[in-house]
């Protein structure tokens, strides 16, 4: 099984509530999942796993590079994959979608900022909090 592959090379043990909960994130339309959605995607497909070991599991995924934890502003964390692919987001306001983006323009754009200001870039962060054209 790929999951068992990947908590191993993560450095976690194989137990079944990690693997299903790797399996509920790999496998779900949605990639950004608070550790509630997980909880009630699992009680849904009749998996026994309670919240307390959802939270516990993804907080474990998170500090071995399985995962990674989102606080965007006005919400709760919310846990996607780490699939190595840089990508920014934007979030709906009214809705709470959130929508993955790239854009080589900004990337760059960053980049030169940073550089202006005699710095180089480590890591960012961009989420742009938009609502629906037309919308409120």
């Amino acid at each position: 099984m790929v999951e068992n592959q990947e908590l191993r090379k993560a450095g976690l043990k194989v137990t079944l509530p990690r693997v299903k909960i790797l399996q509920m994130l790999d496998g779900s339309s949605d990639r950004h999942m608070s550790a509630e959605d997980v909880y009630k995607a699992l009680m849904e497909a009749g998996e026994d796993v309670g919240l307390a070991t959802v939270y516990r599991v993804l907080t474990q995924f998170e500090a071995a590079g399985l995962v990674v934890r989102h606080n965007f502003d006005g919400g709760h964390a919310v846990f996607e994959l780490a699939d190595g692919e840089h990508h920014d987001h934007m979030v709906c306001v009214d809705s709470g979608e959130v929508v993955e983006f790239f854009d080589p323009e900004i990337e760059r754009r960053q980049r030169e900022i940073v550089k202006e200001h005699g710095y180089e870039l480590v890591d960012h962060n961009l989420v742009l909090y938009v609502r629906k054209a037309g919308g409120k």
